[in-house]
């Protein structure tokens, strides 16, 4: 536990007490759970808990050079046979550092300590940072470089600095140790490189910026408890095996890979997500389904030594269409933001990004083409009846594809794959983490989060549901009691109204946007105020009982937090008033229908559909830069980003004549990616722009109008030109350069407008609705 002078300030000591106080009874192993607990600051604090004591010692090492460990016997005991002292300790905790001015901590010499104490035995550890480790072993520098945010060159920032954290994680791992890291940050703290640690040994990464104990206290004490007292399986091995034909290329996922296919899981737990690919190893698969098999070998927490296996048949078939048939969107969804994570990491962002336009639009044309010969993981399938390339363009999306284009967007419009310069590099590490071990469910609402209507919910939400349990439940109702959940949304600012108040969540982060014209009445019932301007917000508390209203709300929020186990956590809800900048253009990034101003993003959700369609049947690439006919770089037309009541201004190019590629190079307050480089003579360029914006309505089913210059056309001239804003992490972002500064402050819009008003029925463009917008 980091006690350096930021811990203690923040209120995080006093967190961590309480939540392992509460989690000391539910602990895997009893009656033969041991326990340990290590300080650090500029020296490492050991704590003698040998039962008959009256209170806890505490032993100081200061040389971090020579290190030693004094007491061995007595630092990791039986938290059953040392109850007293360890609950003594928990008790002293929060004021034992008060008076403590040292604002560094030494965490490599920590961690070599723990490990000295634990090697013997292995289990779970828990590491609780606050500042950036500058002492020791594994001591790091600030590295931030706001030149490089927004360029190829960003993915700098998101690989380790050193190899000290990665080496020191595979010793964890040799000796069964798993480690959990909980970040609490107000400045850099180099996420990138202390996520080695729980990356490879198979442990959870969570970041809590600008932690406040009042505020970000209870999430953190949920997650905490959850991480100590779930069901784990321990020394875990895990191998997957399939038919002879096929085999498994890649591992996705925390764990430390042993020879080739063996993954070391110290811990495994049931939130553990392992991804996998499988591809074809010979020409030809001779049987008539391809099996997958896995094998976790495990111990329990009762010391039991268990295997458990895992084994699905899949049925071949040679033709695609079949194939195409049988795909399931959301888990090709969570898959493809796996690969693209790997991907970004080996490259850098923006290949990310055109990856997951490429296989998005390779797979909707497949559907398209029906079974037209195709190459299959490099092996020719066999020929089948005659194709006629025209019936393809009159396709529609097959059903179970028709939300793939919308979680594709959604990923590249996500924290983990955006562009811009105002995504902390830190923040960016984390979402990437999480994204890498999210489940399919997860996943899927972290890519596009839930939106809902709060102010005309219907009299039932909130409460338990009478109706008969279905397979849409997940979009209609939540938790074990089955509580309704308001009208869903889909993610465009004209679904806000400055009338309504809203709520987003993402899984992760809860959100409450209201809107400044909000119903004083209803105001009144979550906040005891009738409006919320002029009031200093950091002050307003939102209440959870006292009437209907509130009380409804809160079930809303608990029970998209509730699952079957008894550890449930605790949502933190961030309000937002509608015209606070900062806390809005975050707000607005999950908005994903909307353009937003990065380089390979600044599409709409109808653009990116029309460039589906016709890409996908015509066997177009994916474009590289902005909305169609947009210069590169050229901030979106509108919101999202938007100031607070301002209305979605429509393209000025649309239906005119398109703005002339030679303009020069933008200012420098716009954000602005590189210029792709030329192609190869012969190629087709990749990144070429698509077809223009489609005009309102469905598209035409005339030949579409191009803009811009063709395909194989010079970058615009001049050197890019990339942002300079400064980011500073555990705070609210500003407004991105060039997306909102070029506007003066709007005026109060007419009352139950935000952006317009919203449309009747589905989603403008001709695409389809999300599944939870069709009820």
């Amino acid at each position: 536990i980091d006690v350096s002078a930021t811990s203690v300030k923040s209120g995080m000591l006093k967190s961590v007490a309480a939540a392992i106080s509460t989690s000391l009874d539910d602990l895997p192993g009893a009656p033969r759970t041991q326990v340990g607990f290590l300080t650090y600051d500029e020296s490492v604090h050991y704590y003698s808990l040998k039962s008959g004591l009256a209170n806890p010692q505490m032993l100081v090492v200061a040389d971090l050079v020579e290190l030693f460990v004094p007491a061995p016997d007595d630092l990791l005991v039986n938290l059953q046979e040392s109850r007293e002292v360890v609950d003594i300790f928990l008790q002293n905790l929060p004021s034992m550092f008060e008076n403590n001015n040292n604002e560094a901590a030494c965490l490599g010499p920590a961690l070599k300590a723990a490990f000295t104490v634990t090697k013997h035995i292995g289990g779970k550890m828990c590491v609780f940072q606050s500042v950036l480790p500058t002492l020791g072993d594994g001591a790091l520098t600030p590295r931030e470089n706001n030149q490089i945010m927004g360029t190829p060159d960003e993915v700098k920032l998101l690989r380790p600095s050193v190899n000290w954290y990665k080496d020191t994680a595979i010793e964890f791992s040799r000796a069964q140790i798993s480690l959990d890291m909980f970040l609490f940050p107000r400045a850099y703290i180099d996420v990138a490189s202390l996520s080695e640690l729980p990356k490879v040994t198979a442990g959870t990464l969570h970041t809590y910026p600008g932690f406040n104990h009042e505020v970000d206290g209870p999430r953190f004490e949920s997650e905490l408890s959850r991480a100590l007292t779930q069901t784990t399986a321990f020394e875990a091995v895990m191998r997957i095996r399939c038919t002879r034909g096929m085999r498994i290329n890649n591992f996705y996922g925390n764990f430390f890979v042993r020879g080739t296919d063996l993954l070391a899981l110290p811990n495994c737990t049931s939130d553990s997500v392992f991804a996998f690919d499988l591809v074809h190893d010979e020409p030809n698969v001779t049987s008539s389904v391809v099996t997958v098999q896995s094998a976790l070998l495990y111990t329990s927490s009762e010391g039991e030594r268990r295997i458990r296996v895992v084994t699905q048949a899949i049925p071949v078939s040679t033709v695609g269409s079949e194939v195409i048939q049988s795909v399931d969107s959301d888990t090709v969804a969570a898959l493809l933001a796996k690969q693209a994570l790997d991907i970004s990491m080996k490259s850098n962002l923006d290949n990310a990004r055109v990856k997951l336009q490429q296989v998005c639009a390779d797979l909707i044309r497949a559907s398209k083409e029906g079974d037209k010969p195709r190459t299959v993981s490099g092996y020719a399938a066999p020929p089948m009846q005659q194709h006629h390339q025209s019936d393809d363009e009159n396709k529609p999306i097959p059903e179970n594809l028709k939300l793939l284009p919308l979680y594709t967007l959604g990923l590249m419009k996500n924290v983990a794959f955006r562009g811009g310069t105002d995504v902390h590099p830190d923040e960016r590490v984390h979402a990437m983490h999480r994204l890498l071990n999210m489940s399919v469910t997860d996943s899927k609402h972290f890519v596009y989060p839930r939106m809902f209507s709060l102010h005309d919910m219907c009299a039932s939400a909130g409460l338990p549901s009478n109706s008969e349990p279905s397979s849409e439940d997940d979009e209609i109702v939540a938790g074990p009691d089955r509580i309704e959940l308001p009208r869903v949304l889909n993610l465009t600012i004209d679904r806000l109204t400055s009338d309504g108040i809203f709520l987003l969540d993402n899984g992760v982060d809860m959100y409450l946007w209201v809107g400044r014209s909000s119903d004083p009445a209803l105001l009144n019932s979550l906040f005891g105020t009738n409006s919320l301007e002029g009031i200093d917000m950091s002050q307003v508390k939102l209440f959870t009982s006292g009437n209907d209203f509130a009380s409804r709300l809160n079930a809303i929020v608990t029970s998209l937090r509730e699952n079957d186990t008894q550890q449930s956590l605790v949502a933190k809800v961030i309000i937002v008033r509608e015209g606070d900048h900062g806390l809005e253009s975050r707000f607005f990034w999950h908005l994903i229908e909307d353009r937003a101003s990065f380089n390979g993003g600044t599409y709409s959700y109808s653009d990116f559909m029309q460039f589906v369609e016709s890409s996908g049947s015509k066997g177009g690439m994916p474009p590289a830069g902005g909305p169609p006919g947009a210069p590169r770089g050229m901030p979106p037309p509108g919101p999202p980003g938007a100031p607070g009541g301002a209305p979605a201004q429509p393209p000025q190019y649309m239906g005119s004549q398109p703005p002339s590629i030679n303009q020069g190079p933008p200012p420098s307050n716009q954000m602005r990616g590189p210029p792709p480089p030329g192609p190869p003579p012969g190629q087709q360029q990749y990144g070429a722009p698509p077809p223009g914006p489609p005009s309102s309505g469905p598209p035409s089913s005339g030949p579409p109008m191009r803009m811009g210059p063709p395909s194989g056309g010079p970058p615009p001239p001049g050197p890019p030109s990339y942002g300079q804003q400064h980011v500073q992490y555990g705070a609210p972002p500003g407004p991105p350069q060039g997306q909102m500064g070029h506007r003066g402050p709007p005026g109060p819009p007419p009352p139950g407008q935000y952006g317009g008003p919203p449309p009747p029925g589905p989603p403008s463009g001709g695409m389809p609705p999300p599944p939870q917008f069709r009820r």
